[in-house]
């Protein structure tokens, strides 16, 4: 019986630290980022509660320098597919016209993957009505357009670079957020997930670029106010003296 217990007391355990077992846990995850929930709609929402892992995958030895985020579904009425992916691929050597500015691996390009909507569930597109009026006749016709939609979906979509590698600076900026987004759930998203989801994470954030800068500022003010406030201060007194000269 003891060990009965003890089984089913471990089971627990590994249900509570098993974030796919805790409901819209990713959804939860999302909402708590700013970075992610800028990109997320009210018609997302339905289609995240299904999301039940975000794993990387980097490329084999001797291939490419490239990683690979993969997001795991459970059955949905939204699409088939049960794995949506999206490869960075990185530049791992510096640029031969300009080596001096290589700062280490860079993303280089993305490409994001089809996704097999249900009919009439794909979120990337709405359908809006138009009226045409006949320049000749006067009269009115009403017609449907399909147009694209906002949508966090549209992240597997990204602009495709062309050959020549120029983009308009629509595109440009659409690629750097996108390159941002996707290091920043490779490097912070994926290993302390749990702590977003918590709100842990995004404290500790805010602690690492507020306070220290804040507190910094003040030691900094009251040094130089007891300075003033000293009537025997002299500042020729903290100057260090000048460097010995030694033989050998």
């Amino acid at each position: 019986m003891k060990e009965k217990a003890k089984l089913e007391e471990e089971k627990k355990d590994e249900e509570k630290e098993d974030p796919k077992g805790i409901p819209e846990f990713w959804l939860t995850v999302f909402k708590n980022v700013d970075l992610l929930s800028d990109m997320l709609q009210e018609h997302d929402e339905p289609i995240l509660k299904h999301l039940q892992d975000i794993k990387v995958k980097f490329s084999d030895p001797g291939q490419p320098m490239s990683f690979t985020l993969e997001f795991h579904f459970e059955p949905n009425d939204f699409f088939t597919n049960t794995v949506l992916t999206k490869t960075y691929k990185m530049r791992s050597e510096p640029d031969e016209s300009d080596p001096f500015s290589f700062d280490g691996p860079e993303i280089m390009s993305c490409t994001g993957c089809t996704i097999d909507w249900t009919k009439g569930k794909n979120v990337t597109l709405k359908t809006i009505k138009k009226k045409q009026k006949h320049k000749g006749r006067g009269t009115v016709r009403t017609v449907t357009k399909t147009v694209p939609n906002d949508s966090f979906f549209n992240f597997f979509t990204p602009p495709e670079v062309p050959e020549n590698g120029e983009l308009d600076e629509d595109s440009e900026a659409v690629l750097a957020a996108d390159f941002e987004i996707g290091h920043f759930i490779r490097e912070r998203i994926v290993p302390r997930a749990v702590l977003y989801f918590t709100g842990e994470a995004i404290e500790d954030d805010d602690d690492d670029y507020d306070e220290e800068g804040e507190e910094a500022d003040d030691e900094e003010g009251e040094e130089e106010a007891d300075e003033e406030n000293d009537a025997d201060y002299d500042p020729k007194k903290d100057a260090a003296p000048p460097a010995e000269c030694k033989q050998q």
